[in-house]
């Protein structure tokens, strides 16, 4: 029997309660220790990369591992192991943003598509015109449009990106709206706004937290796709998927580039799921299981 299916919400948000959650459920402390880990060691680059992701080195181009270069150098005399670190940042920091704003459209989409009949059926078409097309497919011609930089990185995934948080909002709130706590909520005059963001709302955090999470190692996956299609953020900054494309050019020379690029995208994907699929048992008792 899954402990965490009888947690107690109450006392998820407070200290001690996460720590039991987390010593009582392995799969998310593992989730949250790698996550923690990959985070930490991306935001202290600057402190923890031995060399500067920029500089080259001529004379040391394809060393292998060592001491002064741990993961050896690229096809410039570049340290690997400071691109990775430094290169965490940027697709990392595109993540969380792209993720942050789906996530707020979702939510506005979502809530009145559910609450309100009549915006519903034009709301839930314009949501499913972006569900038919994979997002990949619609990122692509907004970054050759807006161009492959960070900013244009984020608008080409938020655009389709929403559709999928405002689908599962949108059916949390068809539920939520029926409660009795809702209708008492109508019955004392309060406002369709209050009954949104106060009752509603706060009774999705569930889904919205499970969808938010696994929502970031997909963004990921798209944010590299785009680099590997050279449509990401533009050498010399480093970026994984960038990297994982010059370094497939490479591999009998310098196969760590494209190796540890995509063990770190591994891991990330790896740990946002283990993390999401875990957090949704715990935030909906009712789910015993969650596809990734």
């Amino acid at each position: 029997m899954n402990p965490l299916v009888h947690g107690n919400r109450s006392t998820f948000g407070q200290p001690e309660g996460l720590w039991t959650v987390l010593r009582g459920n392995k799969t998310l402390l593992a989730g949250v220790i790698i996550f923690l880990s990959l985070c930490l060691v991306t935001i202290l680059a600057p402190v923890i990369a031995p060399h500067n992701p920029a500089d080259q080195d001529l004379e040391a181009r394809f060393s292998p591992p060592s001491a002064t270069y741990p993961l050896g150098t690229d096809q410039f005399g570049r340290c690997v192991l400071s691109r990775i670190l430094y290169g965490g940042q940027v697709s990392l920091a595109i993540a969380v943003i792209s993720t942050g704003a789906c996530v707020l459209i979702g939510i506005l989409v979502g809530l009145y598509a559910g609450y309100y009949r009549k915006l519903d059926g034009i709301l839930m078409r314009t949501t499913d015109v972006f569900l038919a097309f994979p997002s990949i497919v619609i990122a692509l011609p907004i970054v050759a449009i807006v161009g492959p930089t960070p900013l244009g990185i984020i608008i080409a995934i938020m655009i389709p990106g929403w559709a999928k948080f405002a689908r599962v909002i949108r059916s949390s709130t068809l539920s939520v709206k029926t409660h009795g706590y809702v209708e008492s909520a109508k019955a004392m005059g309060a406002t369709d706004t209050r009954i949104l963001f106060k009752h509603i709302l706060p009774n999705c955090y569930g889904p919205i937290i499970e969808i938010a999470t696994l929502g970031l190692g997909a963004k990921i996956i798209t944010i590299t796709s785009l680099g590997f299609l050279g449509l990401g953020v533009q050498p010399p900054t480093p970026e994984w998927g960038t990297m994982i494309n010059q370094g497939l050019t490479l591999l009998d020379k310098a196969p760590m580039i494209a190796l540890s690029a995509g063990a770190m995208i591994v891991l990330f994907v790896l740990a946002t799921n283990l993390i999401g699929s875990e957090l949704r048992t715990i935030l909906d008792p009712r789910s015993e299981t969650v596809a990734i």
